[in-house]
């Protein structure tokens, strides 16, 4: 029988001092709040994303941040961030595949086209950049944390929203998620997703400035409400962490209850 584990207070379990994050998607929304609870949790923070003007305010406010403007879906961008990376901290202990893109409209009217490029951006992506952190992680003994950030659309349909190329790249990356914490579980990196339900962002604040898109919300999510800004926290430093240490593959569901019906 294995020793038990020390008994950790929760400052302790939930730490990140001394870690490297890597997060993709960094300029706004659920990335800029990212930003913020791994910085607070002591994690020197990697901010990337396409609106460098963005990050680097970003950074400035952040105790320990750096930035790395880039297009994620640009020929070897996930290998030049991931050296970047190393360049500038020696290490890489936690990735945040954040970084998407959403389109609403009917599949029958879809450009396929910009099918691809959505898979290409959500799915293929993260893929890359998994792999090529994963690799050094390996490589060097490091044990590490893979956190992609998929959606409840990921685990049903859209329904009356509408959105093919989403719920295909998300549903993708969510058996994604689970295939390679399967192959890198014996090499202690660990590769769980979380799938969030209704929160404002920028990408969807025209679904929150309708009525018909808040009753959308209302209706189909138990708790009757979308989630606070906020209420993704303890997911993420729950999976970037210790406290996480013998979860890997999981899809970590937090909706309101949306996926429970």
């Amino acid at each position: 029988m294995s020793e038990p584990l020390p008994v950790q207070t929760p400052s302790d379990l939930f730490d990140l001092s001394g870690r490297v994050v890597l997060l993709t998607g960094a300029s706004s929304g659920l990335g800029e709040r990212f930003a913020h609870v791994l910085a607070g949790a002591g994690a020197a923070v990697v901010l990337v994303a396409r609106r460098a003007e963005r990050i680097e305010e970003l950074a400035a406010s952040l105790p320990n941040a750096t930035t790395l403007p880039a297009d994620i879906t640009e020929p070897g961008a996930a290998e030049r961030l991931v050296a970047a990376t190393l360049d500038a901290h020696g290490q890489i202990d936690v990735v945040v595949n954040n970084a998407g893109i959403s389109r609403v409209l009917p599949a029958i009217d879809d450009d396929v086209d910009e099918f691809r490029r959505e898979l290409e951006i959500d799915l293929v992506a993260p893929y890359e950049l998994a792999r090529h952190a994963a690799r050094w992680m390996i490589t060097n003994e490091r044990a590490g944390s893979i956190i992609n950030i998929g959606s409840v659309l990921g685990e049903v349909a859209g329904g009356r929203l509408r959105v093919p190329g989403y719920a295909a790249a998300k549903g993708g990356l969510h058996n994604l998620t689970r295939e390679l914490a399967s192959q890198w579980a014996r090499k202690n990196v660990r590769v769980n997703a979380i799938a969030p339900g209704w929160f404002e962002t920028e990408m969807n604040s025209d679904m929150f400035g309708t009525d018909g898109g808040m009753n959308y919300i209302t209706q189909n999510a138990p708790m009757g409400r979308p989630g606070r800004i906020g209420e993704l926290d303890g997911a993420l430093l729950f999976l970037a962490s210790a406290a996480s240490s013998y979860a890997t593959g999981q899809i970590l569901c937090v909706d309101g209850g949306w996926t429970a019906i």
